[in-house]
C-alpha cells in the first residue's frame, strides 16, 4: 500500500512530510541542496482522541502551522546562507497565534463586518450568510491573486508545483527524476488550498443555520465554530483524495483543484529535483528505500541540526552524502 505523503512548499525549497518524519531540501545559492531531517513529534501519538474524526482536522491545521513556519524559516535561512538561529518554543507560539488572528480577522470576521454593513439591502439570515461567504471566497482570491505578483512569492508557488508533480509521480509508481515529474500536472487533490476552499464552502453552509440578528454573537459563533469547520473540511479532504477518480467526488472537488492555478506554477527541473531530494530523504528513513544520487551535490542535515559543509570538511560530526551522476 502506498504511504501518503503531504509537503509545503518553502523559500527555494520543500518539506516532505511522512507518518513519523519530515525531510526540508533548499537550493542554496551555491546551487548546493541542503537537507534537514526531524522527527514530527505528533500530538495525536501521545492524546489518541486527538486523532479522532472531526477533532483532528483543527489539530493537523494547528501542527501543520507549527511545522510550516520553522521550516520556512530554515529555507530563509539556508537559501541566504545565513548562519540559522534556532526557534524557541515561545517564538513558534507567537508567530502561529499572530498568524491565527491575522487569518481569522481578515477570512472570518472582515466578511461578517461587510455583510453586515449590507442589511438594509439583504435583510434575511440567508441572504446575509451567502453573502457573508462570497465575500470571504472574494478576500481569498484577491489575496493570493495580490501576493503570487510579488517575485519571491512566484517562486513558492513553483516549488509548490514541483512538490505536487513530485508526489503524482511517486503514486504512480514513477522513478522519480525531472523528466518523469514533468509529466504530471501541479495540481493535487489534498493540497492546502483546496483545504482552504473546502473551509469556506463548508462555513458558508454551516453558518447559514445561524441567526444574524445580533452582530456581536455572529463574529463570536464563526471563531467558536471554526474547528467543527476545520473538521469537516478536513475529512472530506481525505476523503475526496482517497477517492478522486469517482465521478461525483471529483466534481465536488473540482473547484478547489481549480484554484490551485493560483497557488501553484510549473517549475523548472532544478526545483523538481528539489522536491525529489526531499520525497527520496524521507521515503528512506520511513520505507527504507535507498536514496539515490543526483547531479547536484547534497548535503544532509541531521535531526539534532549538525551537519557537514559542501566541500566536505566537518564543522560537527555528522552525515554527509555527496552525489554525482
Amino acid at each position: 500500500m502506498k504511504y501518503s505523503y503531504g509537503g509545503q512548499a518553502l523559500i527555494e525549497g520543500v518539506m516532505m512530510n511522512g507518518r513519523e518524519n519530515t525531510a526540508i531540501a533548499v537550493r542554496k545559492a551555491s546551487g548546493t541542496i541542503s537537507v534537514r531531517v526531524e522527527k514530527l513529534n505528533r500530538w495525536g501519538d501521545r492524546y489518541k482522541f486527538l486523532k479522532w474524526p472531526l477533532v483532528r482536522g483543527s489539530v493537523s491545521l494547528i501542527e501543520s502551522m507549527i511545522i510550516g513556519f520553522k521550516a520556512l524559516t530554515y529555507s530563509a535561512n539556508e537559501s541566504a546562507e545565513y548562519e540559522e538561529e534556532e526557534l524557541s518554543t515561545k517564538d513558534v507560539i507567537l508567530s502561529v497565534a499572530i498568524a491565527l488572528v491575522l487569518g481569522i480577522g481578515l477570512f472570518f470576521v472582515l466578511p461578517v463586518l461587510l455583510a453586515h454593513l449590507l442589511t438594509p439591502l439583504v435583510s434575511s439570515s440567508f441572504g446575509q450568510n451567502l453573502i457573508e461567504g462570497l465575500i470571504r471566497v472574494a478576500v481569498f482570491l484577491i489575496y493570493v491573486a495580490a501576493i503570487s505578483n510579488m517575485k519571491e512569492i512566484a517562486r513558492v508557488f513553483q516549488y509548490h508545483g514541483a512538490e505536487h508533480k513530485t508526489i503524482h509521480a511517486y503514486e504512480h509508481d514513477r522513478e522519480l527524476t525531472p523528466k518523469n515529474c514533468q509529466e504530471y500536472p501541479t495540481l493535487h487533490p489534498r493540497c492546502g488550498t483546496s483545504f482552504l476552499f473546502i473551509v469556506m464552502i463548508i462555513s458558508i453552509i454551516l453558518f447559514s443555520f445561524l441567526g444574524v440578528d445580533n452582530f456581536a454573537w455572529r463574529i463570536i459563533s464563526r471563531v467558536i465554530l471554526l474547528p467543527v469547520v476545520a473538521g469537516v473540511s478536513y475529512e472530506f479532504l481525505k476523503f475526496s483524495g482517497r477517492h478522486i477518480e469517482n465521478p461525483i467526488v471529483h466534481a465536488l472537488a473540482y473547484p478547489g483543484l481549480m484554484l490551485q492555478k493560483l497557488t501553484t506554477k510549473q517549475p523548472d527541473d532544478e526545483m523538481l529535483e528539489v522536491a525529489i531530494v526531499a520525497l527520496q530523504k524521507v521515503r528512506e528513513i520511513e520505507e527504507s528505500v535507498p536514496f539515490k544520487p543526483l547531479t547536484s551535490p547534497v548535503v544532509m542535515w541531521q535531526e539534532d541540526g549538525a551537519k557537514n559543509n559542501a566541500d566536505g570538511e566537518k564543522k560537527i560530526p555528522a552525515e554527509e552524502i555527496k552525489e554525482e551522476q
